[in-house]
Formats: structure tokens, C-alpha cells, sequence
């Protein structure tokens, strides 16, 4: 994200949350970030920034928790995109592979996309617009209003389209007056 010009900080608390216009939620393991979310008590704040218009990308484990439909995970969701997330979908780590995606409304031909023990859409919902699919027609990544889920790792490519993608998303919404709690900061965001 540095790369394509945005201010980047980790947030681990409810203060620094209300301090962002944007969240990357990563991959990594799903259940461990949904007990952090609880532990932290950032689960309900998170759900209320969305609510008010924070645009947030989900990212493999990112795109599980954002879910609202994820059979097997043993605490709740986010909750906030209408879709059916299938966790470790492809099987075990070794199973992991690369493939080329086709991205709607995206320029620049196909992209290279890394799928670490990846989780698949395998539902999504009313107002999803689903911008890749894999060649069996999973889905592989989508939108919901400001929210993005990928299920796959954009950050192990140097195609930055996403990431560009994400920024213009974050954007709209400072544009909008939705992004933030106090006053927004768009200087934090140029690129």
C-alpha cells in the first residue's frame, strides 16, 4: 500500500480504528484473527465503521471474517458482505497454487494470483458484484459497496491494480464523508 501512496499503520485497538479512512483486514489464520477481534473488543466497533462507510479489503482470512456466512469457524464473523466463504476450500498448505485472473472492471489483462491454503466463495448474495472468477467459476474476488474480498494474496505479486483499486475506494468514501469518525484525513491517502 506504501507503494501506491497511502499512509499505512497497523491497528490493534478501537482508538486506532477510528483513526483510519481505510482497513486491510490480511490473510493469516482466520480463527485466530476472530478470537484477536474478541479479545481486543474491535468486533463491534469494526461493524459499526463499516455500517458508517469504511471501506475495508479482506484478504484471504481477511475475506473469510468479512463474510456472513463461513460454516466451521468457531467465532463470529464480521458478518458484513453477503457471501458464503468455504474455509481452506483447495486443501492443505501443499496444495497451494498460482492461477491468472481476469479482473472486471479492471485494465491491464490478467493477473497473477497466489492462493495460500485459500478459502472459496462459493455463495454470493444480493448487491455483490463479483469482479474474478477462477476457471471453475469460484469466486475469487468480489465487491460490496466499499467492501473488497479477495481470496487470494494480492501482496505476493507486484501487480498493484488491486491496491490501486482499493485507494480509489477509500477515496469515494472520503469524498463522501463516510470514512471516518472525526474529521477525514486525505492527505493520508495521495498517491
Amino acid at each position: 500500500m506504501r507503494r501506491v501512496g497511502a499512509d499505512v499503520r497497523e491497528v490493534r485497538t478501537a482508538k486506532q480504528l477510528a483513526e483510519v479512512d481505510a482497513l486491510i483486514i490480511p490473510g493469516g489464520e482466520s480463527t485466530t484473527i476472530a478470537r484477536l477481534l474478541l479479545a481486543y473488543d474491535l468486533l463491534e466497533p469494526l461493524r459499526e465503521r463499516i455500517a458508517a462507510g469504511l471501506p475495508v479489503w479482506g484478504t484471504c482470512a481477511g475475506a473469510i471474517l468479512l463474510a456472513d456466512r463461513v460454516p466451521g469457524l468457531d467465532r463470529p464473523s464480521i458478518g458484513a458482505m453477503a457471501l458464503t466463504v468455504e474455509r481452506n476450500a483447495f486443501g492443505r498448505q501443499l496444495d497451494s497454487f498460482e492461477a491468472d485472473l481476469e479482473l472486471a472492471g479492471i485494465a491491464g489483462g490478467p493477473l497473477r494470483a497466489v492462493f495460500i491454503r485459500a478459502p472459496a466463495i462459493s455463495a454470493a448474495g444480493p448487491g455483490v458484484e463479483v469482479l474474478a472468477r477462477l476457471r471453475d467459476g469460484t469466486i475469487a474476488a468480489c465487491r460490496q459497496g466499499r467492501l473488497l474480498a479477495t481470496t487470494f494474496h494480492p501482496e505476493l505479486t507486484d501487480d498493484l491494480r488491486l491496491h490501486r483499486y482499493f485507494i480509489e475506494l477509500a477515496r469515494e468514501a472520503l469524498a463522501a464523508g463516510a470514512a471516518t469518525v472525526d474529521e477525514p484525513a486525505a492527505e493520508e491517502l495521495s498517491a
